[in-house]
């Protein structure tokens, strides 16, 4: 990549992360709606605990966001770290760190590459972030130096925007400008195929996507965001 190119991509996530701090506050009073939080931490819970190998795992949690996941995996018993690069979604995710014994430590830091030696987690999880993600690939290649022998990646996402963030009932395009969405290749991805084709270019073993029904049935209860349109969700896995 040219010293250009790179500085496109890197203006376009200044902006990514511009948007997410801004959105954070709203976004976390979404996820923590009390009608429906017990029934999501259920869910969730089990997903990450048929995903991941039995705890305590030194898990890294990339995109951490609100720290959502990262909260589920320390109330599983994982040593779990957080990072996000968006300042807004880290207060939100320290805050609720704070709440609990052995929460998540939670940490600025690049989802593309994480500054931490090599072999020094048993996982790598993610949620809501490959369609968000510039370079991907070089993103999942530097998660899988940072596994253990026999570690697993696996991310939760969904083809949130298959006719183009252009159509997209949420309005992005202010923020998604076209510089943005040109540094993000998965972001108007029509099949969940495209991700799991990425793991599996990083090298890893047994790359399976698993429609998370649960999680659609409770998007059918309680509704979905505003501005979302209810689609099925996956978890895409696999190990070194």
């Amino acid at each position: 990549m040219s010293q250009s190119q790179e500085s496109a991509v890197m203006g376009a996530q200044e902006r990514i992360n511009t948007y997410w701090t801004g959105r954070a506050p709203g976004y976390d009073e979404y996820q923590q709606r009390p009608d429906r939080l017990a029934d999501d931490t259920r869910a969730w819970s089990k997903i990450w605990a048929e995903a991941l190998p039995t705890a305590p795992l030194e898990v890294l949690d990339v995109g951490t966001g609100t720290g959502q996941v990262a909260m589920v995996l320390a109330g599983l018993g994982h040593r779990v770290t957080g990072i996000d690069l968006a300042e807004g979604m880290l207060d939100q995710a320290r805050r609720h760190a704070a709440a609990i014994t052995n929460g998540p430590v939670i940490r600025h830091g690049d989802a593309v590459h994480p500054d931490f030696p090599p072999a020094s987690f048993d996982a790598v999880v993610s949620r809501y972030l490959m369609w968000t993600l510039r370079e991907p690939e070089t993103a999942v290649a530097n998660w899988v130096r940072l596994l253990r022998p026999g570690g697993t990646v696996a991310v939760v996402d969904s083809t949130w925007f298959p006719d183009g963030l252009d159509n997209a009932s949420e309005n992005f395009a202010d923020h998604y400008d076209s510089q943005v969405r040109a540094a993000l290749p998965l972001a108007a991805a029509t099949s969940i195929d495209q991700t799991v084709a990425v793991l599996e270019r990083a090298g890893l073993t047994g790359v399976t996507a698993t429609p998370l029904t649960s999680i659609f049935e409770l998007d059918r209860r309680f509704g979905v965001a505003p501005n979302h349109e209810h689609r099925m969700q996956y978890l895409v896995s696999g190990w070194v």
